[in-house]
């Protein structure tokens, strides 16, 4: 393979890394939030994920990240919330679809025009 080849598919893996690890970090912040009786303690939690986060910051191996990546998938699915919080209108949520739409009515102005 030629030098831009190789570089070109190094730049595609970290970035597909990149972007795994962001959404990764958002659902690990989520589900802090289901166990989060108070927002202090929240916050307290999201510290200590960062904190973890951060510290592997530095990792250039991509074979080293893809497996912190797959431990911390696995992790999150072993200890995640049983019963996550959902916002109340988003779809699965308490109020979600709660009241049928209204049916609609079509108005026919004949003005006394009524054919029978």
């Amino acid at each position: 393979m030629s030098l831009a080849a190789t570089t070109s598919t190094y730049l595609a893996r970290r970035a597909a890394q990149k972007e795994r690890v962001r959404l990764l970090y958002r659902r690990c912040l989520k589900d802090a939030l289901s166990w989060a009786v108070h927002r202090r303690l929240f916050w307290e939690d999201a510290s200590k994920m960062r904190d973890a986060f951060e510290a592997n910051r530095h990792v250039d191996d991509v074979d080293r990240i893809d497996k912190l990546i797959e431990a911390t998938e696995a992790r999150l699915t072993r200890y995640g919330h049983p019963d996550p919080y959902i916002v109340p209108v988003a779809p699965d949520g308490s109020k979600f679809a709660r009241n049928p739409p209204v049916p609609e009515v079509e108005i026919v102005f004949d003005y006394g025009l009524e054919k029978y």
